[in-house]
């Protein structure tokens, strides 16, 4: 059984777009072979400068460059089909798949912000997301949602049929993300010269990570109740609008941003901060929310429903237009140890329920459905995906 997957957005090197879908495009291909029968193969397409390897996965370079987004879907749309000849199934592993296919079709809908909140996005990338993701559903055996929500946004907005959506929660990795020792952390602490106390929030700086309610909210306290806030991320875009704001409400000398953080270093980041910060305006799933749970940081994050699946009582959820309350919050955290104290151990316990080899076995066990061209029987305990291989 030859599979072939389409993973051009994985990074290759540091930086803001090595995080999100390339997170899940790399521990999916991490994770494939040992979740797949032995006699599947993995092909994974990826740019021609792009030097990732991954054991059980044959990475096939394009001749082209694809580095900028017009280049990779004119490859995508032109090239690609021609080197699929032969494959028994393709994954379009972000959105869209090529309009002509000689094979069955997989794809991964992240979210629907597109279609949600079509302002706080690029123009050129809504339209073209709008309009490509909806023929790839129509076409694709399985659609993969990310989380609950997003299968719902499916069906609302882009008439897919609930049938053929397989829900597939991402992970985490276990051994990076989870509670430190005190003596790590303060080391930690001491080398990048972080508070005692401070407030986080990491993700990608843009409209839709709804920082300008944070930062009024942090504004409405009182001096003396605030606690530093810490922007980790890279600069997405209008994100040179949410850093401009810092200065102009008068708060730049108790926030920080820190720019990207790498991976390796996150789990500290969130061992060393108070209370973790999530306040977007939609999600399809929410990773860093899940990290931070890992890590037994309580998590203070809006009421979008892909957030509120994870966090449940591992944390507090607001509306994502309620300033008041986004502020007086941020004030009950600050004062109530207890709470953080009760919260954090039960968020590394919750978080536990995730992982990358269940996410890897039930999107095997979608690939296994779509070649047969028939609809799964539903899973009787969620948490268990053993059946992918059968």
């Amino acid at each position: 059984m030859r599979i072939a997957l389409n993973a051009h957005l994985l990074s290759n090197g540091p930086g803001y777009r090595a995080a999100g879908i390339h997170g899940y495009i790399s521990n999916l291909l991490r994770h494939l072979p040992a979740a797949a029968g032995d006699d599947w193969r993995f092909v994974a397409h990826v740019g021609a400068a792009n030097t990732a390897a991954f054991d059980g996965i044959y990475m096939a370079r394009a001749g082209a460059d694809t580095s900028s987004a017009w280049r990779r879907i004119v490859w995508e749309q032109t090239q690609q089909p021609r080197e699929l000849r032969g494959v028994d199934l393709y994954h379009a592993m972000a959105f869209v798949a090529p309009i002509v296919l000689p094979a069955p079709m997989v794809v991964t809908v992240y979210d629907l912000s597109f279609i949600r909140f079509p302002a706080r996005i690029n123009p050129a990338r809504r339209h073209y997301l709008r309009a490509m993701t909806s023929l790839t559903c129509k076409r694709a055996r399985r659609v993969i949602a990310i989380s609950q929500s997003t299968a719902e946004d499916l069906q609302q907005y882009l008439d897919v049929p609930a049938r053929k959506i397989d829900v597939t929660p991402l992970g985490y990795d276990k051994a990076l993300f989870r509670p430190r020792q005190p003596a790590e952390v303060e080391h930690f602490r001491r080398k990048h010269s972080l508070p005692e106390r401070f407030w986080l929030f990491v993700g990608t700086l843009e409209p839709r990570k709804n920082l300008m309610l944070l930062l009024e909210a942090y504004r409405l306290l009182d001096k003396e109740a605030r606690l530093p806030l810490i922007l980790g991320g890279g600069v997405g875009w209008r994100g040179e609008q949410i850093l401009a704001a810092i200065e102009q409400l008068g708060i730049g000398d108790s926030v920080k941003h820190v720019g990207f953080i790498p991976a390796a270093d996150l789990p500290l980041w969130y061992n060393c901060a108070e209370v973790f910060l999530y306040p977007s305006i939609y999600e399809g799933f929410g990773l860093p929310v899940l990290e931070a749970m890992a890590c037994g940081t309580p998590v203070l994050a809006s009421d979008v429903a892909a957030l509120s699946e994870i966090v449940g009582k591992a944390g507090m959820c607001i509306a994502p237009d309620d300033l008041v309350r986004w502020a007086a919050a941020l004030q009950a955290v600050r004062e109530e140890d207890e709470w953080r104290e009760t919260v954090g151990q039960y968020a590394a316990l919750a978080a536990r329920r995730y992982s990358w080899q269940r996410t890897a076995l039930l999107t095997a066990r979608s690939y296994l459905y779509a070649i047969l061209d028939k609809d799964p029987p539903p899973l009787e305990d969620q948490e268990d995906a053993s059946d992918a291989r059968e």
